[in-house]
């Protein structure tokens, strides 16, 4: 069972958030061979892709980093979206470690 965490993302600004992936137990996984997905979408039954995230995995620290570029951020209108994580094993088995809403809060400062 994926693990909710609202995220917030500043429009026309950098992101970036690391996600610990741990084993039923708590124990942290060793992502060694894993895969990383993640995506937003205005709602879960949209079939258009709001933002693709940049994954970066540190397999032996059981972490997966998802990133935005200012660029994308900019892109995106103000307000709630949805995201989740999918991390997928050698033996092509996926599984969803996080999932929640994706809050993008307008930029005042435009160059």
């Amino acid at each position: 069972m994926a693990i909710i965490a609202n995220i917030f993302i500043d429009q026309g600004a950098d992101f970036s958030v690391t996600v610990n992936v741990a084993d039923v137990d708590g124990t942290t996984l060793d992502l060694a061979g894993y895969t990383a997905a993640a995506q937003m979408r205005k709602t879960y039954e949209s079939s258009s892709i709001s933002a693709t995230f940049t994954t970066s995995i540190s397999a032996a620290d059981g972490q997966v980093t998802l990133s935005l570029t200012d660029t994308v951020t900019t892109a995106l209108s103000p307000g709630r979206y949805v995201y989740d994580l999918v991390v997928t094993d050698g033996s092509s088995i996926s599984t969803r470690v996080v999932e929640g809403q994706a809050i993008v809060t307008p930029g005042v400062t435009r160059s």
